[in-house]
C-alpha cells in the first residue's frame, strides 16, 4: 500500500475529521480513507432514475397510513 502525507490541514477541517471518525468509531486515518473513497468513487445520480425509484417506493407503501395515534401507540408499546 502507498503512504501519503498531507500537510497544512486547516484546524477546523481536522476537527471535523476527528469528530466524524469518533462518530463512526474509526481512526482518523480510516475516516480519511473512507472520505477519499467517497469523493473519488462516487457516481452522479441520474435524477430520472432516482424519481422512478421514489415513485415505485411510494406506490409500494401507499396503502400504509401513519397517524399520530399509531405513532403514540408504537412509542408507548411495552412501557408501564
Amino acid at each position: 500500500m502507498v503512504t501519503i502525507t498531507v500537510k497544512n490541514i486547516p484546524d477546523d477541517l481536522y476537527a471535523d475529521l476527528k469528530r466524524a471518525a469518533a462518530n463512526n468509531r474509526r481512526s482518523i486515518n480510516s475516516e480519511i480513507i473512507v472520505s477519499i473513497e467517497q469523493a473519488v468513487r462516487s457516481t452522479r445520480t441520474d435524477p430520472d432514475e432516482l424519481l422512478e425509484k421514489i415513485r415505485v417506493l411510494r406506490e409500494a407503501t401507499a396503502r400504509y397510513t401513519l397517524t399520530d395515534e399509531i405513532l403514540d401507540q408504537t412509542i408507548n408499546e411495552g412501557r408501564p
